[in-house]
């Protein structure tokens, strides 16, 4: 065979290089499976999150006006607009009203069940359409008829009442008619979580309820359609300017056709990014998988790279060829990956469209994809950027001997700042276009150290089993020696299997930690029910009244207001920059109390509580993690509007809220003289002594027949309603994550298989030598469950203390280690190091000693 080199040099360096690259991958792809394989699960988990985050924002996006009603959204809490203010809105289009509360539904029999309002007035919908079963229209619908009002209900009410349509059920003092079942509103997703199934009413329905007393809390929503010749974005920036001119103190809060459900798409972006940064997390697995890969090619190539120098290749040259290889094969992984990923909203469309609750709307997104296209490539070349580097010294005798001693030697200086580089630059791109960038930021570091320490593992490894005393048992000794001999394959394994590892147990300790908090059980001493609404005329006679029906139980009761945060130290709230766990408090009205005690579940860790007797100037107590995040101070203001004023107060200490005991607890906690002569309604808990589901009932039936206008809350519901949130998340959350284990079992595959040559050898000369075939395995076993031992245990700590942190400092939830878990990852792990590994010690068994040898 007669080869010519040409020098790779001038203009046409690359050119030539992609030619040689090609050729020599004209023999196939062998030994490079598990480098494409890794490179496309990675670019396919990136690109399929992004096309299906970037689907639903443009649907939602698309359906912003039908998702809201309008161009523009006005939101009041606990007071409708003044005349004035309704007014200017009419003036600038087309009007809806519409109103949400929770309240008590009570049938006929006596029957009761929490629902969620929602009040419309006779042109509802004025965007989109409302299913319902039998379809009429929604004057029909809701219109008075022989002493009932109309209502629309949820199947699910239906279903736990045992009601069917024509059934009436009466809420405080008014009687609806059901008269159809709502299958789906094109305003939904506006409104947010509910804890009850929905109702729908007219507003003048909702008016004979009783239920609007003043503090009420009620949730007013006045969407705006403008006229379609004037409905662009600068239409809507100008209503806006208005309104906040012509009601300065209205303190509504204001949505746009573009932000129609700002809470649902923070969530959109935020779990966007996580299941993104899973799927870099399987590509710095895989990265690993291309290293080795890497490795074993040039291992493989290394006459072939000793010929091209003979004949006058300079390292240069040979670099250039083999690199040339690496980006086209990883070029090929990310397509693969990119196609998939790309597929994936038409998928999840096709199959389930109908049954999604959200807008997807199915595209090509190149943006995306293309990101997905650069995480691929820099991963591929951050992590084969070292084995290449090291091609360009191969010395021309590998043409006449094979090395009995790997020579160990880093690459040149020029190759390690090149892979500075595209290190750098990944992880630019990684932090830079993340939504949170702390959060991208610890991801990076948690890398960097992770791999720090899992190759610090595998040299303690390997230098622990070489200083180990030589033992009498053949198939002990023969393990402990497979574990530190040259080209053992201790590095790449812990590499591999301790990344998967890690993130396993990351995830299913946060699953275990998420399932106790809100499906298991719930914390000891929590309240059994919230009471909500109860007239401040009344609450006295109410607090009395439970003592009486639960004499044993304990009840707290605390006045409630709704207020937004309007400014603070002198800034408006859409002017400061909140830290992003913290910026939540400053999207909304939040619920406010005053008193003259510390709260209950509060530590006061800054500044002193102005105690019972207070009666200066108002102050405010604000919990301690929102205050840094706002970058507030002691003594600073806060303004809150309240009821359409604004009312500044001076923060007076700050405190560490316990959120888990499920108590009554504010952010915002104002001094007894602070909200003097303004209406509210109070909130109470009553906390059973001895907890019985079996009379929540009973207890709940009481308090409707005593006080219809209360509304009850049973704890234990709310809890399975946030649960089966978090329960949907957490699967997606572990199929993502799955992505990233099936990388972790392809690079230790593909670890196995690069030793796989050696591992033949080993076992002709032994079998020559006398060894039999179980006794080979056992050795074989030995090493891989040795191995696989010292990494397991790292992936449990390692991982333990990931979700330690996570839940504890992100969601700021209680942590319990959960052994079981942990110890079904440990077998699990075991199990399939050992697996693999024997798998392909048996085709090295299977070889025939005189081919091998004679090759020797």
């Amino acid at each position: 065979m007669t080869i010519a080199v040409e020098h790779l040099g001038g203009g046409r360096d690359a050119a030539l290089a992609l030619r040689y690259a090609l050729r020599e991958l004209r023999g196939g792809l062998r030994g490079f499976y598990v480098f494409i394989a890794c490179i496309a699960l990675g670019v396919m988990a990136i690109a399929g999150v992004g096309s299906v985050a970037a689907s639903l924002s443009d649907g939602l996006a698309r359906e912003g006006r039908t998702l809201l009603g309008g161009d523009v959204a006005f939101v009041l809490f606990q007071r409708e607009a003044k005349p004035a203010e309704v007014g200017f809105l009419r003036s600038r289009g087309e009007l809806s009203v519409a109103a949400t509360l929770r309240a008590m539904a009570k049938t006929a029999d006596g029957k009761l069940a929490l629902v969620e309002m929602k009040a419309v007035d006779d042109n509802y919908p004025r965007l989109g359409a409302l299913s319902l079963t039998p379809d009429r229209p929604t004057v029909d619908l809701l219109a008075q008829r022989d002493g009932a009002y109309g209502a629309a209900a949820d199947p699910a009410l239906l279903a736990r009442l045992d009601l069917k349509i024509g059934d009436k059920v009466s809420i405080g003092d008014a009687t609806f008619q059901i008269r159809s079942a709502v299958d789906a509103e094109p305003d939904k997703l506006a409104g947010g979580l509910g804890f009850g199934p929905r109702f729908l009413v007219s507003i003048d329905g909702l008016r004979a309820t009783g239920l609007l007393q003043p503090g009420s809390l009620v949730r007013w929503m006045y969407r705006v359609r403008l006229p379609d010749n004037a409905s662009d974005d600068r239409a809507v920036a100008t209503l806006l300017d208005d309104a906040r001119r012509a009601a300065p103190e209205a303190g509504w809060e204001v949505r746009s056709r573009g932000n129609a459900s700002p809470q649902l798409e923070r969530t959109i972006d935020r779990f966007t990014q996580f299941l993104t940064l899973v799927g870099l997390a399987a590509l710095l697995v895989g990265g690993v998988g291309v290293a080795n890969a890497v490795k074993s090619h040039i291992d493989r190539r290394l006459e072939v790279i000793a010929a091209l120098k003979a004949l006058g290749a300079t390292g240069r040259d040979v670099f250039a060829i083999y690199l040339a290889q690496v980006i086209v094969l990883a070029s090929l992984g990310a397509v693969i990956g990119l196609a998939a990923g790309a597929a994936l909203p038409f998928v999840i469309v096709g199959l389930f469209g109908k049954l999604l609750p959200l807008p997807v709307v199915p595209a090509l997104h190149g943006s995306e994809l293309a990101l997905s296209f650069v995480y691929g490539l820099l991963t591929a070349l951050a992590f084969g950027l070292w084995p290449l580097g090291r091609v360009h010294d191969v010395p021309v005798a590998a043409l006449f001997r094979e090395a009995v001693v790997a020579e160990w030697h880093r690459p040149r200086w020029r190759y390690l700042a090149l892979m500075a580089f595209v290190i750098a630059l990944l992880v630019t791109v990684v932090i830079g276009l993340a939504y949170d960038k702390r959060i991208a930021a610890v991801f990076v570091v948690a890398s960097v150290i992770v791999f720090a320490v899992l190759r610090g593992i595998a040299a303690g490894v390997m230098a622990a089993a070489a200083r180990l005393p030589r033992t009498r048992f053949p198939m002990l000794r023969l393990a402990i020696s497979n574990i530190y001999r040259p080209g053992a394959l201790t590095p790449s394994v812990v590499l591999s299997l301790g990344l998967g590892l890690a993130v396993l147990v990351t995830i299913t300790q946060i699953d275990g930690n998420l399932r106790q908090q809100f499906l298991a059980s719930l914390p000891d001493r929590a309240p059994s029910f919230f009471f909500i609404d109860i007239p401040s005329s009344d609450a006295d006679r109410f607090n009395a009244f439970l003592k009486q029906v639960e004499p044993e139980s304990t009840v707290e009761d605390v006045p409630m207001l709704r207020g937004r945060i309007v400014a603070a130290r002198g800034v408006r709230a859409e002017d400061l920059s909140p830290s992003s766990d913290s910026e939540w408090v400053l999207q909304s009205d939040r619920g406010l109390t005053y008193t003259g005690d510390i709260p209950k579940g509060s530590k006061i860790v800054e500044g002193q509580w102005w105690g019972k007797d207070y009666d200066g100037p108002p102050l405010v107590s604000i919990e301690k993690k929102i205050a840094d995040g706002l970058k507030l101070k002691l003594g600073d203001e806060i303004v809150v509007n309240v009821l359409g004023r604004d009312i500044p107060a001076r923060i007076g200490n700050m405190r560490k809220i316990d959120w888990q005991g499920l108590g009554i607890n504010f952010v915002l906690v104002f001094s007894p003289n602070a909200f003097k002569g303004a209406p509210h309604t109070h909130i109470a808990t009553l906390t059973e002594a001895y907890p019985d589901p079996s009379g929540d009932g009973r207890i709940i039936k009481q308090v409707a027949n005593a006080f219809p206008m209360v509304t009850s809350v049973r704890v234990r519901e709310v809890m399975e309603t946030i649960g089966s949130v978090v329960s949907n998340l957490a699967l997606a959350i572990r199929g993502a994550s799955a992505v990233t284990l099936i990388s972790a079992i392809l690079v230790l595959g593909g670890a196995l298989a690069a030793g796989h040559r050696h591992r033949v050898y080993d076992a002709v000369i032994l079998k020559t030598l006398g060894a039999t075939r179980v006794r080979l395995l056992g050795a074989y076993a030995l090493e891989y469950l040795l191995i696989g031992l010292a990494t397991a245990v790292f992936g449990v700590i390692a991982g333990s203390i990931a979700a330690y942190l996570i839940v504890t400092r992100l969601m700021t939830l209680s942590f319990v280690w959960q052994a079981g878990s942990a110890a079904a990852v440990v077998l699990a792990a075991l199990l399939v190091t050992v697996g693999l590994g024997l798998a392909g010690t048996l085709l090295a068994l299977n070889q025939k000693p005189a081919s091998v040898l004679r090759n020797l």
